[in-house]
Order: structure tokens, then C-alpha cells, then sequence
């Protein structure tokens, strides 16, 4: 049996420990709040560096030395749209949240852009990267598409995932995956088809101009970047038809 003294030190112990315990949770809570907060420029930093160096890969191969943020500078204009296929003025292309956009009806999307600029002739486009939202087996899935100066054939494609099944759906990360889209056509004529990966893997495509083969065991993630491509392609489509049309006159003139 505990003497009043006794129960006193236990008392007075426990109380140290949930001070104690108390004191160093504010102490860790301040030291790691204040290193995001140190740190947060650079994490900004490194994430437009990569959101730079994917829209670059879509046209380009990059070396691992190569100046990401010179090349971009000196290669892309950007610009953001509405559904028209007009520019938004006052709104840069790295503000627009692609998350909160695809949320909205097509018609109210803020549409980023981002164009190659012919060096000798800024005038005319080399390649345009349009970027693409949209929902997998499990998670949201993205992605960067890049046309040819006719603005109908794909150049490259980049495609991100946040928890597709790893070795299923996940390899759409895959370059040899996503080297399946060049050189693939997304309009038939005037009409609007995109590309879409088929069902099953070990087919050959080779001379369909919409259909890339498929991932064994990833339906579900094929059709979900089907929809994504065809939803966004539909979103820019106006874009891309006004500058085919002026691609045509001027090669007509």
C-alpha cells in the first residue's frame, strides 16, 4: 500500500512525463513547420522544374546536364484558353490547378497550352504540348501530349499515375508504353477520333492510325487514359482546328 508520499512522487512523475512529452511535441512541431517553410521554395522550384522538363520530353530527348529551365524558356511560349480555343489573358499557364479544372464542365475549363515556336519563324508552331487529366483503376491519372506542327500527329507523350497496380496499370510510366502513341493520328479528316489503347498486349497497330496496343491485366487503366485523351482532345479542339486552318492558308498562300 502507497504511503501519501508515495503517491505524491508518482503523481508528481507522471505529470513531468506529460509535460515533458507536451514540451517536446511543440518543440519537434515548431523545428519541422519551420523547415517546410524553409524548405517549401525549393520544393515549389523542383516541381515546375519537372512539370518543365516532362512538357520538354514530350518533343525532345534531354540529357541529364542539359538546362531545363533555359531550353524551356528559349523553346516554349505558354498561353491558357477557353473552350473556344481563345486566349485567357491575365492567366499564367503554371497558376491553372488541372485538378480543380477537370471538376468543371469541358466549356468552363481553363485550358493550358504550350507551344514550340519555330526559332527561325516565331510565327509558326513546331509542336504544341496540350496537358491531360483524368481518372485510372484507383487514382487520378495525367499527362502531357505533344502534336507535330500539323497539329494531328503525336510527337510524344508523357504519362503520370498516382497508385495504379504496379506492373499492371502502373507501366503506362513506361517509355516503351508510351512510345506506342508516335507518329499516331488523333484527327480522321475533320473528325475528332483520338487514340486509343486496346484491350489485350501483343497485337500489332502498326497500321492504325487510333488504336495502340494494350497492357495484359490493365483494362481499366487503358480506358482510363482513353477518356482522358478523348475528354481533353475534345476540350482543345477548337484550338487545334482555328490553327490548322491558318496552317493551311498560309500554305496555300
Amino acid at each position: 500500500m502507497q504511503t501519501k508520499n508515495e503517491d505524491y512522487n508518482v503523481r508528481q512523475s507522471n505529470l513531468y512525463i506529460i509535460l515533458y512529452a507536451v514540451a517536446l511535441t511543440i518543440v519537434c512541431g515548431g523545428i519541422l513547420a519551420f523547415a517546410s517553410q524553409s524548405l517549401k521554395p525549393l520544393q515549389d522550384a523542383n516541381v515546375e522544374l519537372e512539370r518543365k522538363r516532362n512538357i520538354l520530353a514530350t518533343v525532345m530527348e534531354l540529357k541529364d546536364d542539359d538546362d531545363i529551365n533555359a531550353i524551356y524558356k528559349a523553346k516554349v511560349k505558354e498561353s491558357v484558353l477557353d473552350f473556344e480555343g481563345n486566349t485567357k489573358e491575365g492567366i499564367n499557364a503554371v497558376d491553372v490547378d488541372l485538378v480543380k479544372e477537370y471538376k468543371k464542365l469541358p466549356a468552363d475549363r481553363l485550358l493550358p497550352v504550350y507551344e514550340f515556336r519555330n526559332e527561325a519563324d516565331p510565327s509558326k508552331i513546331d509542336n504544341v504540348v496540350l496537358p491531360t487529366y483524368g481518372f485510372g483503376l484507383w487514382k487520378d491519372i495525367s499527362g502531357f501530349l505533344a502534336l507535330r506542327s500539323d497539329l494531328n500527329t503525336i510527337q510524344g507523350i508523357s504519362l503520370q499515375h498516382l497508385g495504379e497496380t504496379p506492373g499492371l496499370g502502373a507501366r503506362i510510366v513506361d517509355e516503351e508504353i508510351q512510345n506506342r502513341y508516335k507518329g499516331k493520328s488523333i484527327f480522321d479528316g475533320d473528325v475528332l477520333k483520338s487514340v486509343e489503347m486496346q484491350k489485350g498486349e501483343g497485337n500489332d497497330y502498326s497500321n492504325e492510325q487510333h488504336k495502340v496496343d494494350g497492357m495484359s491485366g490493365a483494362t481499366l487503366t487503358a480506358k482510363g487514359v482513353n477518356n482522358m485523351l478523348m475528354d481533353y482532345l475534345s476540350c482543345y479542339k477548337n484550338y487545334l482546328k482555328k490553327n490548322q486552318q491558318n496552317l493551311s492558308l498560309n500554305t496555300n498562300l
